[in-house]
């Protein structure tokens, strides 16, 4: 019962049902906006309307929402009952909502199963989670950006946002990004004839190494293959995540560790924070060094978080190419000063079995290998301070926002931060998009804000090899793509392409910023959208030139395809093992607030 005391001083009735009646209120919420559930309007208010959603077997859920842009909802917490047999009790259970609702909405009982486990993980979180925050709480001070990052709750769209399944409790304990515990990462050696290293093309692995271990280790680490007489000349030195080598390389690579292709070495000293994506860790020895990306075969929000192995091994380039749009464009280098924290090395490790037939699940075709990419802090400013985009949804303990806290500290009023927030972030995102058909996936937890003051300063966007996206419509800027490059990036249509702002950013972060402030500063959503398509209008009206490409990714057009997350496991995915990773899926049509309130300006 190693465990014991953090699991009582954690699990309280008293907690448990607070974090329950929260995910309950999000899941009705969100499953509303994708259409999961179609609840009926019982009495009209001002703001929150009351709402009814009844099932079978007498079976009725009561709660009020409000109604805002996007089709979104805010569903008020304590409002929530559930009826059954004419008998109304307040509803705290997501569980047995799940169990309400699964044959009405078209989930099967393996879907059922499966998701009341990674619901109950997400449970378990939330409950050490505000634990943490009702004992050690961050009042909003501006720690480091590593610490930080282990202070969010999760992706604030899907629902299951801490399934984590492959974890046990010790292992949540030990590995979880909330739990900030620092770590030094386990290391292997593994055979040049199996594993391939790529960088670019001002570095070397030599170099690489020296920087990462240290000469010290690196002596340790060759003296361990040569008692062994191995050639340390033959071998690439290799990071695991120490989940990943007792659960995954161990049982799956046991061949390959009996004939020395893979040899286990030894801890290396420095040590290591977790962050948001739970795989990708900062060096806390030395923050400006490289961050280290792992593969772990874990699934955790809609998929498991391994390393596919053709875009590990293309990732340098990746970087590469988009660095080079950078240094020859002056709006991005000169103007926006954009951050482009890079992959610059890789290592790849293919199974010798998996990767010999096609449609393998994808998950055995991740498992081993590495990504290095630059720390954003080797890039910043001693008076620039990054935070992840996805604090600007953080509520702190005292109940504040963090927003709003950023928001006094600067001096500024809402309208003149928001307004600074949106120059920052939406121009060097534009003008990829519309200059080289080219986006990133500007979602909370891969663009970095960089503040100055407290105020917006700087962007920084990170996650190259697996978000970044090309216009299938053909444009003469992405004739410099390298052919091996376009073999490997996903390619999208003009909306798809434009999905990864509208999705992305505005959906997925926007939305639930503006509900922030419109809460907790009764600040108008449509003043908050109109400050983003003012922002839009500006970016083109300085280049009118590209009038062509405003309407071609039209990111203001009045109605987008809805890409619905939570719809993707319960009904559309569900648990399936494929080949490939799955997708959001796209159901119906999401109103534009973007277009919505331009109409508004012309009343």
């Amino acid at each position: 019962m190693k465990y014991l005391p953090q699991l009582t001083q954690t699990l309280t009735q008293q907690r448990w049902k607070q974090v329950s009646q929260k995910l309950l209120a999000k899941m009705i919420a969100e499953f509303m906006y994708e259409e999961i559930i179609q609840p009926e309007i019982i009495e009209k208010h001002t703001t929150y309307n009351s709402y009814q959603l009844s099932l079978p077997n007498q079976i009725s859920y009561f709660f009020q929402a409000r109604k805002c842009l996007f089709d979104s909802y805010i569903v008020k917490t304590e409002s929530l009952k559930r009826q059954e047999n004419q008998k109304k009790t307040p509803a705290f259970d997501p569980l047995k909502f799940v169990l309400d609702i699964y044959e009405t909405v078209g989930m099967t009982a393996q879907t059922t199963g499966h998701l009341i486990k990674e619901l109950s993980n997400t449970l378990l979180a939330d409950s050490h989670i505000q634990y943490h925050q009702e004992n050690q709480p961050w009042d909003g001070k501006i720690l480091e950006y590593a610490q930080i990052e282990g202070e969010m709750t999760g992706h604030p769209w899907i629902t299951f946002n801490k399934g984590r399944i492959g974890f046990g409790y010790d292992e949540y304990l030990q590995h979880a990004p909330e739990q900030k515990q620092p770590i030094n990462l386990l290391w292997i050696a593994v055979h040049k004839n199996k594993a391939e290293f790529n960088c670019v093309k001002n570095l070397d692995y030599q170099t690489l190494i020296r920087e990462e271990l240290g000469e010290e280790t690196i002596n340790k680490f060759t003296e361990i293959l040569n008692n062994q007489h191995l050639n340390s000349d033959d071998y690439l030195f290799l990071p695991v995540h120490l989940w990943q080598w007792q659960n995954i390389i161990i049982p799956l690579f046991a061949s390959d560790i009996a004939n020395n292709f893979i040899v286990p070495l030894d801890y290396s000293s420095e040590q290591y924070l977790p962050q948001q994506s739970i795989r990708t860790f900062s060096n806390i020895t030395n923050s400006q060094k490289r961050h280290v990306k792992l593969p772990l075969s874990i699934l955790n929000t809609l998929v498991y978080r391994g390393l596919p192995g053709e875009r590990t091994v293309i990732a340098p380039q990746v970087t590469e190419w988009i660095k080079s749009i950078y240094n020859q464009d002056f709006f991005l280098k000169d103007e926006c000063r954009i951050i482009l924290p890079g992959e610059i090395a890789s290592i790849n490790y293919d199974h010798t079995y998996y990767s010999q037939f096609t449609g393998a699940p994808y998950q055995y075709q991740e498992m081993l290998g590495c990504l290095w990419r630059e720390s954003v802090l080797s890039y910043t400013e001693i008076d620039e301070k990054p935070v992840t985009l996805a604090s600007l949804l953080h509520i702190l303990p005292s109940g504040k926002p963090f927003i709003s806290q950023l928001v006094e500290n600067s001096g500024m009023t809402i309208d003149k931060w928001l307004s600074r927030l949106f120059e920052v972030i939406l121009p060097p995102l534009l003008h990829y998009l519309y200059r080289y058909g080219v986006v990133f996936s500007p979602h909370g937890e891969n663009t970095i804000l960089v503040l100055k003051d407290n105020v917006p300063h700087r962007l920084a966007m990170k996650d190259f090899v697996d978000d970044v996206n090309i216009s299938e419509y053909p444009l003469p800027e992405l004739d410099s793509l390298p052919e091996q490059l376009r073999k490997v990036l996903l390619t999208e249509p003009p909306e798809g392409l434009c999905q990864f702002i509208f999705a992305g950013l505005f959906i997925c972060h926007h939305r639930y910023l503006s509900q922030i402030l419109l809460e907790h500063h009764n600040y108008a959503e449509e003043k908050f959208w109109l400050q983003v398509r003012t922002t839009i209008l500006n970016y083109q009206r300085r280049f009118p030139e590209m009038q062509s490409r405003f309407e071609l990714f039209d990111l203001l057009a009045p109605k987008f395809t809805k890409l619905c997350l939570n719809r993707n496991r319960l009904i559309t995915y569900g648990y399936a093992d494929d080949g490939s990773r799955p997708h959001a899926a796209a159901y119906g049509h999401v109103n534009n607030a973007l277009y919505l309130v331009g109409q508004l300006e012309l009343v």
